[in-house]
């Protein structure tokens, strides 16, 4: 078993009076990708909040790389090494493609540029419509690129966010390769509806229901384990 890079344990979130996770606790390894999954409101979101400090922890500790984090600024986070790929395709519709990836680099220098000709490497549309404002992309267009402002800074953990969400089969399909690329170089935490995607990226899970982790364990034992999928994924 490789060393845990993140660490959540008993983790506490409120969002005005409502309880939002209620004893939310698992460990992820480094390299090893990890979904997040659960119903709609199960709380898979408002993890990944936490963590990145958004919504932060009221009580509960998250640690990376054996550091504390869950009493720290999400810029903070950020600069500690974790990635953040937010649901809806969260980009700046107004500025191009390049100003959205310049303003997301935390320092430019010769390993951005290294990353930048990765994220073109990974995303070739990118670069073709690298003058091209974000509002006009597709929706597969939109999500490579808010999954390219994460990759450009050296980041050892990316959460992304439903990445699927309201994407066509194939792009979905385009997606899970870039997702098994990405996978080879940083440690993946994704949180997905789509069980055919998460099953193809992930390797290990976490079931979440009302704000707490319920169960967990490998992908591929799961993908056979109708009843469990059919109690707290609702699939049939």
């Amino acid at each position: 078993m490789s060393e845990p890079i993140l660490v959540l344990n008993d983790v506490h979130t409120y969002i005005d009076q409502h309880h939002i996770l209620q004893g939310v606790s698992f460990e992820v390894e480094r390299g090893n990708p990890t979904v997040l999954l659960g119903r709609n409101g199960s709380g898979k979101s408002s993890t990944l909040r936490a963590i990145m400090g958004l919504t932060p922890a009221t009580s509960g500790e998250i640690t990376f790389n054996g550091d504390l984090i869950h009493q720290q600024k999400p810029y903070d986070i950020a600069r500690m090494g974790i990635g953040f790929v937010a649901e809806d395709k969260a980009v700046f519709y107004n500025l191009t493609v390049e100003e959205n990836i310049r303003i997301s680099i935390l320092k430019e220098n010769g390993e951005s540029n290294e990353k930048l000709d990765q994220v073109f490497d990974l995303f070739p549309a990118l670069k073709k419509f690298w003058k091209t404002k974000a509002g006009v992309l597709s929706g597969g267009q939109k999500q490579m690129l808010a999954i390219a402002r994460a990759l450009v800074n050296d980041h050892e953990m990316i959460l992304v966010d439903e990445p699927s969400k309201g994407l066509a089969p194939i792009v979905v399909e385009q997606l899970g390769e870039s997702l098994l690329r990405i996978k080879e170089k940083t440690t993946i935490i994704l949180v997905e509806q789509n069980f055919y995607l998460a099953s193809k990226v992930g390797e290990r899970y976490f079931i979440l229901d009302d704000g707490q982790t319920v169960h967990s364990g490998l992908m591929e034992d799961l993908r056979d384990n109708s009843e469990l999928k059919k109690k707290y994924l609702g699939i049939g």
